[in-house]
């Protein structure tokens, strides 16, 4: 048997990760992502699927994240109707966060046709809420390191990644006529040291490896988040602001409000109202209660609820009153996704907070090329939002501590975990010439044979096994 596979995205960028892996005639696709950032890879999210996706046998999903999920409504409405394999909070991530996604693409095509921006007479979403709610009777979830049959010779463990709740490495087994070969993809791995999630898994062994690279030649010190949000807190007030946090709603929205709430409490800024702009992250929030185990033990979640659960937490639910925050000037905390502003609620908080020289605007975490947040820490000076080019008047923050995502040193250790070097390792979900650097830096430190694929490129790692 014959193993072959192919890149159909997060090859060479940090979005629309999409492995098809050919195991003789069983067919299965690795994550299922969206494609965000540069027009041109948004557009990809649009071309006719490289393969028939009636013709994918199932589906393996690392984590809920859309760049890793957000396609799925439109595989599905283009013919695929075999089972997703993912861990048991992935499945209930999606269930929110898909039909957030298809909410807010009908939501911005609407607006669209009715400001009259748009370039196509009919604007159409690429999916609606139905075509997500299509995909949840496919789902199949289970715990972490059970052994999961998904073909008649192709088996996989889901292992802790540590970096979103329920987020894999996965291994993936397949026998052949004469012996067993062992993929493993990283997925998105997570810190070595946060106060929720565990850190990612070792794995001592892979034949072929893939591994993300997205902070892969970056170093990222683990230090406390607190000292820069109390700074950059206190300074927006004493202008008379406001600060804006465009943030992940699954994860980093609760570490915000963790590390707020401690600073509230140490009088290192002021008890000020905290507006959670989001209904995914308020719906989200209540699952770490429903998989208390994919937590860290040291981690007390009814202490947690309990620091944040005070006066100064609002959960904002309605678009009417997410607009009414428009209208405060001064002394608030808005925290409102997508983290990479994207789509979402935090763009009508942008359309009128840029143009504010008191506001802050915080960013939060990896920003990928061609979006808004890229664009706005590499000091463009205006911001297309709503077909309007928005000037950037107001402070721009950065702090890269609250990241979800292993850095350099932290990746080096995962790597370090394997006893043998794989035959092969592609260096994925990076861009740029990092990418480049980081593929370089793991052949000279640890001797190792690394690709590093280009999209629609095909492979075949395994010959006659």
């Amino acid at each position: 048997m014959n193993v072959r596979v192919k890149f159909l995205g997060g090859a060479e960028s940090v979005t629309g990760s999409r492995y098809l892996v050919e195991a003789g005639d069983f067919r299965f696709l690795f994550d299922c992502g969206l494609f965000q950032g540069l027009k041109d890879l948004r557009l990809r999210n649009w071309e006719e699927f490289p393969v028939n996706p009636a013709t994918i046998h199932c589906v393996v999903i690392s984590h809920a994240h859309i760049d890793h999920t957000g396609y799925l409504p439109k595989l599905v409405k283009e013919g695929f109707s075999g089972p997703i394999y993912c861990t048991h909070p992935t499945a209930d991530l999606m269930e929110i966060m898909l039909v957030d996604s298809a909410k807010l693409q009908e939501e911005e095509t609407e607006y669209a046709r009715q400001k009259g921006y748009s370039r196509h007479e009919l604007p159409k979403p690429l999916y609606t809420e139905e075509d997500a709610q299509a995909v949840f009777p496919l789902l199949k979830s289970f715990s972490y390191n059970e052994r999961v049959k998904i073909g008649n010779r192709v088996e996989l463990i889901f292992h802790d990644a540590g970096h979103l709740l329920g987020s894999a490495i996965t291994e993936i087994f397949i026998k052949g006529d004469e012996q067993q070969k062992k993929i493993v993809f990283s997925g998105d791995l997570g810190r070595y040291q946060t106060e929720m999630l565990h850190a990612p898994a070792t794995i001592e062994q892979a034949d072929v490896l893939f591994v993300e690279s997205t902070y892969g030649n970056k170093d990222n010190p683990d230090i406390d988040p607190k000292v820069d949000l109390s700074r950059i807190a206190n300074e927006t007030f004493q202008r008379g602001g406001v600060l804006l946090i465009p943030a992940f709603a699954v994860g980093r929205t609760q570490g915000l409000l963790y590390h707020l709430r401690q600073l509230m409490k140490e009088k290192q800024i002021p008890d000020v109202p905290v507006y959670i702009d989001s209904p995914m992250a308020i719906s989200s929030t209540y699952l770490f209660f429903k998989h208390p185990k994919f937590l860290k033990e040291t981690f007390n979640l009814k202490e947690f609820v309990k620091e944040v659960e005070t006066n100064m937490l609002v959960f904002v639910r309605s678009n009417e009153h997410s607009k009414s925050l428009n209208a405060i000037k001064q002394r608030a905390i808005i925290i409102s996704s997508s983290g990479m502003m994207t789509g979402g609620r935090v763009l009508h908080h942008l359309y009128h907070r840029l143009r504010r020289k008191e506001d802050t605007v915080l960013i939060a975490g990896f920003q990928a090329e061609g979006t808004r947040g890229r664009k706005l820490l590499d000091g463009e000076k205006t911001i297309k939002i709503f077909g309007e080019q928005v000037p950037v008047e107001c402070k721009i923050e950065y702090i890269s501590s609250m990241s979800g995502h292993a850095d350099m040193p932290e990746l080096f250790r995962w790597l370090s975990g394997f006893k043998d070097k794989p035959k092969i390792t592609f260096t994925v979900h990076g861009e740029g010439t990092d990418l480049q650097a980081y593929a370089q830096n793991i052949r000279s430190r640890l001797g190792w044979n690394v690709r590093v694929p280009q999209y629609l490129e095909s492979y075949q790692v395994f010959e006659n096994i």
